[in-house]
């Protein structure tokens, strides 16, 4: 703490200083929204803050995490189509990042069984373990964070968390603006 801080109150947040310095300037300004948002939008930036520093820590690109992000979501195995359709990239901008994933021992492709035609891409047990730390860092993250509440608030926070994305997302407008 610099020489000229006040100690913050325990119950107070930096949050909490941002909306009371904005009050006198919108008297109409609902500190209550305006508290629930703000610290929503700095809870998104230290999280995106830990993952790209995981993904440093692992020595990942973000789209080389994404790509075994989504394959592992296919549970570990997918046709380059699949994956184009999940990433939402031209098949050739896959065999790109496939190619790059396969030279550092993440993925494998081989001929399909059923379609010698065809390629299925396979996660390897490197590239399983590479994408499972990088995801553990964030999953320790939101834990902690997240432990300050009891399992019910968890669950209550979750639920109120829904019913404010579900609004979202039905107001948005565009087929699925959430996801890319």
């Amino acid at each position: 703490m610099a020489p000229t801080e006040e100690p913050r109150d325990a119950g107070r947040d930096w949050t909490d200083d941002h909306v009371a310095r904005w009050q006198p300037v919108l008297p109409e300004l609902d500190p209550v929204v305006e508290g629930a948002v703000t610290r929503m939008k700095k809870l998104s930036v230290h999280f995106r803050r830990v993952r790209e520093q995981s993904l440093v820590d692992f020595e990942l690109e973000r789209h080389e995490f994404d790509t075994l992000h989504k394959l592992a979501g296919r549970g570990g195995t997918a046709a380059p189509s699949e994956l184009a359709q999940d990433l939402d990239l031209a098949p050739a901008s896959v065999t790109g990042r496939l190619d790059a994933l396969e030279k550092r021992g993440f993925v494998r492709r081989t001929p399909s069984t059923a379609d010698r035609r065809r390629v299925v891409v396979e996660l390897t047990a490197t590239g399983r373990a590479t994408w499972l730390g990088a995801m553990d860092v964030l999953g320790h993250e939101e834990e902690r964070l997240l432990g300050v509440l009891s399992p019910e608030e968890r669950v209550s926070l979750n639920d109120m968390l829904r019913r404010v994305m579900s609004a979202a997302e039905r107001d948005a407008g565009a087929p699925d603006p959430w996801h890319g």
